[in-house]
């Protein structure tokens, strides 16, 4: 019975050893003690996300910061609050990632007075321009609480002592647009479509739709490349766009080089021939003329797709 005993009091002291441990957060510069210390943190803090718009107005985010101690404060205590480009180059370093430092951030309030007798205060922060930004990068504005008055020691700035904050940029091509078009079966009349269809994010750079014209069972993928063309005086970006199959997403299909279709029937056909397969970031149109195979006759269709404001 005594030997049984010792095994549990045992196992017990491994088990309190072991949570002690994962506790622990690497890199925290906390004692195991806060008496008769005083620490200035982000409640929560380090790495979190927010995603974004992708349009040039101004967002907001705020985190609260804290003064960890056994006793509340008896003076005031000033943080100081700033953008920490070294905590974002360090948090790069540690986990493998490459998110580079948002340009457009500014601190709303980067100098905080905390109350003696309390413990807490809110940071606000201004971020804008998201628009003016690839969707494809990953950004981050990652602010520290760099300075404290009344001897409060500085949680470090890669964990409780900033808000690593994340800025994903949602795709700028996905939503809802107006489309004016048709498919043509040959030997049959042309067959318009026109309404609003939905352009879905696959990824950063790319959207798909369903429908090719006004054939539902077939989507088309669309992705926005960096080459440019120049249409009608506007600086374009040629798109990588074919039919696909949704039950296999295997393509069923490719884009014309030069224009296909039935000049009697709206969109109107290009000046230039090759004008197709592009999107005009000025219109914020997309001007698409693919086919899919078909052993009847090769399929076609031509649409221009305006995004709805």
């Amino acid at each position: 019975m005594r030997n049984k005993i010792l095994m549990i009091v045992s196992f017990l002291a491994v088990v309190l050893v072991m949570n002690s441990c994962l506790k622990d957060n690497v890199g925290m510069d906390w004692t195991s003690s806060l008496k008769g210390k005083m620490y200035a943190e982000v409640w929560n803090g380090g790495f979190q996300a927010l995603a974004l718009s992708p349009v040039a107005t101004p967002d907001t985010f705020k985190f609260m910061v804290n003064i960890a101690s056994d006793q509340p404060p008896t003076q005031d205590i000033t943080l100081t609050i700033a953008v920490n480009d070294s905590a974002r180059a360090k948090y790069n370093r540690l986990n493998k990632t490459s998110y580079s430092l948002y340009p457009y951030v500014t601190i709303l309030n980067p100098s905080i007075v905390i109350k003696a007798g309390t413990r807490n205060a809110y940071c606000y922060v201004k971020i804008w321009n998201a628009n003016l930004l690839n969707a494809c990068d990953n950004f981050m504005a990652p602010i520290s609480i760099t300075a404290a008055t009344g001897g409060v020691i500085l949680a470090d700035p890669v964990n409780n002592g900033s808000r690593l904050m994340a800025l994903p940029i949602s795709n700028p091509y996905a939503g809802n647009y107006t489309v004016v078009g048709y498919r043509i079966r040959p030997g049959n009349p042309t067959e318009p479509v026109s309404g609003t269809e939905t352009l879905s994010t696959v990824d950063c750079k790319t959207v798909s739709k369903v429908g090719f014209g006004n054939y539902t069972a077939y989507s088309v993928s669309i992705q926005i490349t960096s080459t440019t063309m120049v249409v009608g005086g506007v600086t374009c970006f040629k798109v990588i766009a074919y039919p696909f199959d949704p039950t296999t997403n295997l393509s069923v299909g490719d884009m014309f080089a030069t224009w296909q279709g039935d000049a009697a029937t709206p969109p109107a056909q290009p000046a230039n021939g090759t004008d197709i397969n592009y999107y005009d970031p000025v219109n914020k149109k997309f001007v698409l003329n693919l086919y899919y195979l078909s052993s009847a006759g090769n399929r076609i269709m031509y649409e221009v797709l305006t995004r709805v404001p």
